[in-house]
Order: structure tokens, then sequence, then C-alpha cells
């Protein structure tokens, strides 16, 4: 009659246990992960466009989240920035929506 039964459930010995710890170091673990592959290069980049916004200054050449690119104008305390496209057109804009700082000459070349 064993042959009916498999050994698997006539086994006595008891199911083995894991640690109630091994759950708590995977979380760890993946939350270590979490960390330095999304939230830690996130962090940096605001950090570099932070700094990249607080240099901008009279004279600059940007290009702006939107295609734009001007030279600097006028800053203002509140936020804003005047960018000259060419001689006639004056816009403006955020000081958010800056992209990149241009080298100079970046628009005579264009």
């Amino acid at each position: 009659m064993s042959f009916l039964i498999s050994n698997a459930v006539a086994s006595i010995d008891p199911p083995s246990q894991s640690s109630p710890y091994s759950m708590l170091v995977m979380l760890i673990f993946f939350g270590l992960i979490f960390y330095f592959i999304i939230l830690r290069p996130q962090q940096k980049r605001a950090l570099l466009h932070k700094t990249l916004i607080s240099s901008i200054s009279k004279g600059d050449e940007v290009l702006t989240t939107g295609g734009l690119v001007g030279s600097v104008k006028k800053v203002t305390d509140s936020g804003y920035i005047f960018i000259a496209l060419n001689e006639t057109n004056v816009v403006l804009i955020k000081r958010d929506f800056v992209a990149a700082v241009l080298p100079r000459g970046t628009i005579k070349a264009l």
C-alpha cells in the first residue's frame, strides 16, 4: 500500500522554517539597491541643475528646455530671466527652464 503515498507526504521530518530575519534582510538589500540606482543619481542631477540655475548671469548664452537658444539680457530677483533670441526678440522665461549654459560664441557659430 506504500506505493499510493508519495515519499514527500509520508515524510516524518517537520518542514524546515526559514529565519524571520531573512525577509528583513531582503527588504534592506532591495532598499539599498533602490537608493543607489535611482535616488542617489537623481539627487546629484538635481543639485547640478540647481547650481547651474544659480550661476546664470547677464551675457550668458543659454539653451532652454523648450529648445530656445539665446543670450541672457537681464536676471530678475523673482526667478525670471530675459533672453534675447536675436536683436529684436526678447523672451521672458522662468529660470528653472534653462537646460544648459552654452559656451560663449555658440550662437554666432549656429
